[in-house]
């Protein structure tokens, strides 16, 4: 257990919360982020990724995208221009052969500051919907390389079958490792417009309860996946939702997003808190 652990331990809270199969129980809080200092993202928490990243997607990751300002983490998405400092010419990595990115945004973790296994993970956030946004909320695991890691998506918002989408999911390695398999819920933006004309313009609360059987990812207390974990173990015998996972919040720009070109810029991304709990029967942090 880190120092950061510690600390938020000893100052944890108990309270009283529904799971996913109707029961009380009794969580306790191990980790917050409340964003209450404006300013960079808490270094002791949070790293950012700096470049293109994954996806082939559009935006150079930067830390300066990334403020709290008036008691929210703000990730904004930006038009302009970088230079790649890795640029070949020639090279047939889209890493390296782009001589400029033409925008910016953060992607955010918890690596090697902040990781847990089993429990509950809440994120209060409102969502950038235009077309070519691409906001989430998700995880990875401490050990091995991805897809073998382990991917949890608590939130994905992006163009599936060119309607906007929010996505509940989970990846692991297939046996040969590619492709990976998914276990994917669409709920389709229009679902919750239809709930509420202004659903877009407020803050919502995206929730996952994870345990030794289970992940499931609800949204304003509607649940959206159960993903077992039963069959997700490799053939070495080793599971990657059966050990620690971090914490990334990130908003890419096109790729999946869709185009951004008709896209006024910037665009917010911006998360009230994140918090973790975990039950005393289970309770495993890192």
């Amino acid at each position: 257990m880190k120092p950061l652990h510690i600390i938020l331990t000893c100052f944890s809270i108990l309270l009283t919360s529904p799971v996913a199969y109707g029961e009380s129980r009794d969580w306790h809080l191990i980790f917050a982020d409340e964003f209450e200092t404006d300013g960079p993202p808490n270094p002791d928490i949070w790293s950012a990724e700096t470049g293109f990243s994954r996806n082939e997607e559009l935006q150079w990751y930067q830390l300066e995208n990334a403020q709290v300002k008036d008691g929210h983490l703000v990730i904004e998405a930006k038009k302009e221009n970088i230079s790649n400092p890795n640029y070949i010419s020639g090279s047939d990595n889209w890493k390296l052969n782009r001589p400029l990115a033409n925008y910016t945004s953060a992607c955010l973790k918890t690596y090697n500051n902040f990781s847990f296994q089993y429990g509950k993970l809440e994120v209060k956030a409102r969502i950038p919907d235009p077309t070519g946004m691409w906001p989430a909320i998700w995880t990875l695991g401490d050990d091995r390389r991805w897809p073998a890691c382990g991917e949890i998506d608590i939130m994905e918002f992006y163009l599936s079958e060119g309607k906007p989408t929010i996505l509940a999911n989970a990846a692991w390695p297939s046996a040969s490792m590619y492709p990976p398999i998914w276990d994917v819920v669409k709920t389709p933006y229009s679902h919750f417009l239809a709930k509420d004309p202004e659903w877009g313009e407020k803050f919502h609360i995206w929730t996952m309860e994870w345990n030794s059987d289970s992940i499931s990812i609800s949204l304003d207390d509607e649940h959206l996946n159960t993903i077992p974990i039963a069959n997700t173990e490799q053939p070495d015998g080793f599971n990657p939702f059966h050990q620690p996972h971090y914490i990334l919040l990130n908003l890419a720009i096109g790729a999946n997003g869709g185009s951004p070109s008709e896209t006024s810029f910037p665009q917010r991304y911006e998360i009230d808190y994140v918090r973790v709990y975990q039950l005393e029967d289970n309770a495993k942090s890192d």
